[in-house]
């Protein structure tokens, strides 16, 4: 934080000029007023855009948002909201405005790929994305350190949900449903926002579950195939779950010819390329879409107001992955450490590129073809989907992901403005924040995104690369990318946070003589 308080205190000595410029603002504020000036807002509740608008902040809460003009016509000075002593403007006229972003699966960082908070929490930010659940990482008490100090908006950083994986931190494996419930209140006593779960005997979930509800703590469960054929997520949304993860879980519900997935007889779970393989056929053994068990496991989700959160982005890989190696960001953006880990590797989770081939692509191909089917119709029926982004794996970089999962949503079906909802109201309904955040709303904190360029036209003005346009003068320009993410009233300068994380990276490879090459490239 010190290389930034020369911006602050350039702040601080020119208090007259209230027009500030995008350099002065980074990170910076609470201010007892800052009003953002002429911007279009593309709510998070799927109404159309709107503008031009005056958004007025107070300290980290919204407290007006004024219609000030109509699109090509000179905005009247005095029908704009007027600037209290000490206040600040922030000229965003053209720009466009929209709620913070949720990402509903993000692990800050990791150990084995040498991602640490500071970096992932600056790709984060640079993307737009104020709030994270953290499904479970490197321990409680690191979590909600981390959590704290972005309370206090003592470090850059969104705000936190900490989530625990069940069963961390207790001194014997959990066996028995009383050992499961006495956990779960052990974990909320502990300050957890909820729990990750990974699967268990049926009695041990029932009996956790049934206890976290209890308790009102979130949850989320990627059904791992070590269980899922005794205990799938219609079992788990019964009892209580909240969210669930991914997809595992889901096609097994929807079985109706067999109960357990059509594994190889020669299948080994600690193969990473058997498992993901195997994963990639698994859509295609469940019931086919709108038939009559799908609708009925369908309808029971919707019924029991149970989350999806697909996450779709951290097995395109498994579809093309040429795609995900070469994705232009990895040269600036990604650490040596974390390249190293995405690679071909027979203990690395995730790095399941043994002999990954078309037959293999293909087959993921199909089995996405019929997930975003699921995921579509489930938010068509009024169910609750959001984004989520599992970065940190399978070529998956931090924010970058997060836009990408935006995306995927948009081929799965979901019109831009329904992509924009999952990513900020739905989000925020499923932590149950959606009273403090996930729509730019008077009484709501101030977590907003702008960017120049219209997001709904073409998503990839969201990712910090920005997208790739051509003028009217025939040149080949770079435009978007996020302009400024605020949390909590604190204006960050998107751009800088990202010129952060590439110096992080470039030293980083200075100091290993390190650059990137293809798996299976002499001198790697």
């Amino acid at each position: 934080m010190k290389k930034y308080l020369s911006f602050l205190l350039s702040l601080m000595l020119c208090c007259a000029v209230y027009a500030q410029s995008a350099e002065s603002l980074h990170d910076q504020g609470p201010f007892s007023q800052l009003i953002i000036r002429g911007v279009t807002l593309i709510n998070g509740n799927g109404a159309p855009p709107m503008g031009p608008v005056d958004i007025v902040i107070e300290k980290n809460t919204i407290t007006g948002i004024h219609n000030v003009g109509y699109p090509g016509v000179a905005i009247d000075p005095e029908n704009r909201p007027k600037l209290k002593p000490g206040g600040k403007e922030l000229d965003c006229e053209g720009m466009y405005l929209l709620p913070g972003f949720v990402d509903m699966h993000g692990h800050i960082g990791g150990e084995a790929q040498g991602a640490d908070w500071d970096y992932v929490f600056k790709l984060w930010m640079a993307h737009g994305v104020t709030t994270v659940r953290e499904p479970g990482g490197r321990g409680l008490d690191w979590t909600l350190d981390l959590k704290r100090k972005s309370e206090k908006n003592s470090i850059i950083a969104p705000r936190v949900f900490a989530y625990t994986v069940f069963g961390q931190g207790s001194k014997d494996p959990i066996s028995t449903p009383e050992m499961a419930r006495t956990w779960v209140r052990d974990n909320a006593k502990k300050g957890a926002d909820g729990v990750k779960f990974f699967g268990a005997a049926p009695e041990i979930m029932q009996a956790a579950l049934e206890e976290n509800k209890a308790l009102g703590l979130g949850s989320a469960c990627h059904h791992a195939q070590l269980n899922v054929a005794g205990w799938n997520v219609l079992h788990s949304a019964r009892a209580g779950l909240t969210s669930m993860e991914h997809w595992y879980g889901l096609p097994e519900a929807l079985f109706t010819d067999r109960t357990v997935q059509d594994y190889p007889l020669d299948y080994n779970y600690q193969n990473e390329q058997h498992r993901f393989e195997e994963a990639g056929k698994l859509w295609q053994q469940a019931a086919p879409p709108y038939s009559d068990h799908w609708n009925k496991v369908m309808n029971e989700l919707l019924a029991l107001d149970f989350t999806l959160d697909p996450t779709f982005n951290i097995y395109e890989a498994s579809r093309d992955l040429q795609r995900a190696r070469r994705a232009e960001w990895h040269e600036d953006y990604t650490l040596p450490s974390l390249w190293k880990f995405y690679q071909p590797s027979k203990v690395s989770h995730g790095s399941y590129w043994h002999y990954w081939g078309t037959e293999q692509e293909v087959a993921w191909k199909k089995n996405y073809d019929l997930w975003m089917t699921f995921v579509n119709e489930y938010k068509n029926r009024g169910g609750r989907v959001t984004v989520g982004s599992d970065s940190g794996f399978i070529f998956q970089l931090y924010g970058f992901a997060y836009i990408r999962e935006m995306e995927l949503l948009r081929e799965a079906g979901f019109h831009p403005l329904e992509i924009i909802k999952a990513a900020t109201l739905s989000g925020a309904e499923a932590l149950k924040m959606d009273d403090k955040i996930g729509t730019v709303s008077i009484g709501k904190l101030a977590d907003l995104v702008i960017v120049e360029e219209n997001p709904l036209v073409n998503l990839k003005v969201l990712y910090g690369t920005g997208a790739i346009k051509l003028t009217e003068n025939n040149e080949v320009v770079r435009v978007g990318g996020v302009t400024y993410t605020i949390k909590d009233g604190v204006v960050y300068d998107a751009k800088q946070l990202l010129e952060d994380v590439k110096e992080m990276v470039t030293k980083a490879k200075e100091t290993e003589d390190f650059q990137i090459r293809q798996p299976g490239v002499k001198g790697n």
